[in-house]
């Protein structure tokens, strides 16, 4: 499973990216997750300003 993103709520800010051990999101419209990449650790997460991200 990887980490679920509210269209709704993201601002497409980017800090999320940055914070990914796994280099496992990018920003387009809004965040977009690699299924394939992502680990569910958690950090996004916990680093999303908006609270747009969750496990």
């Amino acid at each position: 499973m990887a980490v679920k993103v509210s269209a709704d709520d993201c601002v497409a800010c980017g800090v999320c990216v940055d914070e990914c051990p796994q280099q496992a999101l990018t920003v387009e419209d809004i965040c977009v997750v690699d299924e394939d990449a992502c680990i569910d650790c958690g950090v996004c997460v916990d680093s999303c300003p908006s609270d747009a991200l969750s496990l």
